[in-house]
């Protein structure tokens, strides 16, 4: 694990407040279309990657979702949303892991990534994402991914990011997955700034 990485998010999650991060969303609209558009079953097994303390969990379990897991590198923020669940934390399983370190015991139904994937920003680590969710992923489940977009932000959270376009996934994704949908979205952060992103629906051949 990169230690240094692990250390910048720890920092992140004990020092703001849930609404005191650009990627903040009492309820993540987009998302949860997503699930609702393409009818996931409940039982399906959900992946939020790098999802922090955000809420879409707790949305999921509101709507009936029994076999969900949550990674995260921060330790901190797997522990504000655990405390913010209270007894429903104990039908999560949580992970703390950088998701390059990950090595999943199962395969998902539906790899859900929101503003996680830009953070990779070399090749090697673009890499090692790409191969790990083709291997994590049933056939015909689903991959949803939104980032940056090619007219979005540069940086976040101090850090480095890479921007994407349709083509951009489709030349990254295409040997295993199918795009069914992509599209443009400004999100507004709790600062009244605009983040433009691209959000994709993949499925797995």
């Amino acid at each position: 694990m990169n230690s240094t990485k692990k250390e910048h998010w720890e920092n992140v999650f004990a020092t703001k407040q849930e609404n005191e991060v650009s990627w903040y969303q009492s309820k993540p609209e987009t998302s949860l279309q997503f699930f609702e558009s393409n009818a996931i079953p409940k039982d399906a097994r959900i992946i939020d990657i790098g999802g922090g303390d955000s809420y879409l969990i707790d949305h999921l379990l509101a709507m009936g979702y029994t076999n969900l897991f949550l990674l995260d590198i921060s330790e901190n923020a797997i522990e504000r949303i655990k405390t913010r669940l209270g007894d429903k934390a104990s039908t999560v399983t949580f992970i703390v892991s950088d998701v390059l370190d990950f090595s999943p015991e199962v395969k998902f139904d539906v790899w859900h990534d929101r503003a996680s994937f830009h953070f990779l920003t070399s090749p090697a680590e673009i890499a090692v994402y790409q191969k790990l969710v083709a291997n994590s992923v049933i056939k015909n489940g689903y991959l949803f991914i939104g980032t940056f977009s090619e007219n979005g932000p540069l940086k976040c959270s101090g850090l480095e990011i890479t921007q994407y376009s349709e083509a951009k996934f489709k030349e990254l994704f295409h040997s295993d997955f199918e795009l069914n949908t992509s599209f443009i979205q400004d999100h507004q952060t709790p600062f009244n700034t605009v983040q433009n992103f691209i959000f994709c629906s993949f499925q797995k051949k």
